[in-house]
């Protein structure tokens, strides 16, 4: 997986990941990242600027980071503000960002959303097995965003939502 975070935030930062509901087209994508570029630089916690990034990966995730080790960490507010800026992408582009019960999973180079409902029909059916990787949007370090984003289906916390 690609993306342009840069090399010296730290594993312990935290990350935040928001699905949008359906791809941002590249045009999208674009404005979204000048978006999140423009609120990282003015992000601030106790007015002390915080050490941050934020970038769309698959045309799909919202990402914000924050180094803690660089400074002041996010704080109640600063986390309140982040979440406003995202409810307003949210409206500007028509997207729900905060669907958390509509799974996405990789189909070969592809990224494909399940819901939970779905979920177990897809695996009966053979369309999903163990071995799909699915984004694990919970992950709360940048360490575990590099090691446990996608992940097995077998090996992830939304196996439980399969039915046998």
């Amino acid at each position: 997986m690609t993306h342009s975070i840069p090399a010296n935030f730290s594993a312990q930062s935290k990350i935040w990941i928001y699905q949008s509901s359906r791809a941002f087209t590249s045009e999208e994508t674009a404005q979204v990242n000048a978006h999140l570029k423009s609120f990282t630089t003015k992000w601030a916690s106790h007015q002390r600027q915080l050490t941050a990034h934020g970038e769309v990966l698959h045309q799909r995730f919202l990402v914000l980071l924050v180094d803690d080790l660089q400074g002041s960490g996010a704080s109640g507010c600063s986390i309140d503000a982040s979440v406003h800026f995202v409810e307003e992408l949210g409206n500007k582009y028509e997207v729900d960002l905060f669907d958390r019960m509509t799974f996405a999973y990789m189909d070969g180079a592809a990224v494909e959303t399940v819901t939970q409902a779905e979920l177990s029909e897809r695996y009966a059916a053979g369309t999903i097995n163990d071995q799909t990787l699915f984004f694990d949007n919970l992950v709360k370090t940048y360490g575990d965003f590099k090691a446990h984003w996608l992940v097995p289906l077998g090996q992830s916390w939304h196996r439980r939502f399969v039915r046998k």
